[in-house]
């Protein structure tokens, strides 16, 4: 079985009605990323922090995987495939995919600030006091600004197995995350799935740019990439 990866991002979620945490003017929710997205901004004002997250992961009940999701998590009987997002909703997990590799963390964890940074599932609200079994207090599994991103050698690996590659709702700018096209292998199609997209063809080789928002264009190509189908 051929092995299919998407490179995941915020406008695969915008769909479903989560919005982007930053806006054009770089807040994100109307706080400045040192707030809300950096080990500093925890120690200064951990509570501040703490409902940031608290109110993203309350939004999780609120939505429900759109179609570009579920046509995702369709490919899996036809292709290997392994899903790399930039996303901490488990909105690619509700829709059915079983592959999920979570760059920057996942809402739905808590992680120990204390030594071992043991992570836990957690469906509450993080709340000052709440602690992990050695007695540290909780903080969202979220990868903040500064800080390594742990999964990252793993998405490089996955990416240069690919045998088809997309990208999805990621304008593929920012790094570390933007680095990982240039894993894929010579010769591998790729397609980039973006109402405005910031690739051109011919940027990275087989590139095949397809101008709608994640829930229109995948279904699209979902059905084109069925084996059998010329494509």
């Amino acid at each position: 079985m051929k092995r299919l990866v998407v490179l995941s991002g915020a406008g695969m979620s915008a769909d479903s009605g989560i919005r982007t945490f930053r806006d054009a003017g770089g807040l994100w929710e109307g706080h400045p990323v040192e707030q809300v997205a950096t080990p500093e901004g925890f120690r200064q004002d951990p509570r501040r922090v703490l409902d940031f997250y608290n109110q993203r992961r309350r939004q999780l009940s609120e939505v429900a995987p759109n179609k570009g999701h579920l046509a995702l998590a369709e490919m899996e009987q036809h292709y290997h495939t392994t899903i790399v997002t930039q996303n901490v909703d488990d909105l690619h997990e509700r829709a059915g995919s079983s592959r999920v590799l979570h760059l920057h963390g996942e809402l739905l964890k808590a992680r120990s600030t204390g030594p071992n940074a043991r992570v836990f599932p957690w469906s509450e609200d993080i709340v000052l006091g709440d602690t992990c079994p050695d007695g540290f207090q909780l903080r969202p599994h979220i990868v903040w600004f500064g800080e390594e991103v742990p999964m990252l050698q793993r998405a490089a690996e996955v990416t240069a197995q690919a045998d088809v590659l997309i990208i999805v709702g990621t304008s593929m700018q920012v790094y570390p995350a933007a680095g990982l096209v240039h894993y894929k292998k010579e010769g591998v199609p790729l397609y980039f799935v973006d109402p405005d997209p910031q690739m051109a063809p011919g940027e990275h080789g087989n590139l095949e740019i397809i101008r709608e928002r994640a829930s229109v264009g995948l279904p699209i190509l979902a059905n084109r990439l069925r084996p059998g189908d010329s494509g």
